[in-house]
């Protein structure tokens, strides 16, 4: 491995929505950084299963069934 072209990998401290803290290590910030985080596996719907509906914009949708809708029938 060439020396000094890596960055630095130290541990942080990460801080969830709900005050959750835990250390890791990463490449963020400094040795002792805080990372709060704005969005996490509390609060956002791909993990809470909240919000699960799907945006047709500009008819994409709609455009890939009319295109592939006798491909796969079941």
């Amino acid at each position: 491995m060439k020396k000094d072209i890596h960055p630095d990998y130290h541990e942080i401290k990460i801080v969830m929505n709900d005050g959750t803290e835990y250390m890791t290590r990463s490449t963020y910030g400094e040795t002792g950084a805080t990372l709060m985080l704005d969005i996490d596996p509390t609060t956002h719907p791909a993990w809470t299963g909240g919000g699960q509906h799907l945006v047709d914009r500009g008819g994409r949708v709609s455009r890939f069934k009319n295109k592939y809708k006798g491909f796969m029938q079941g």
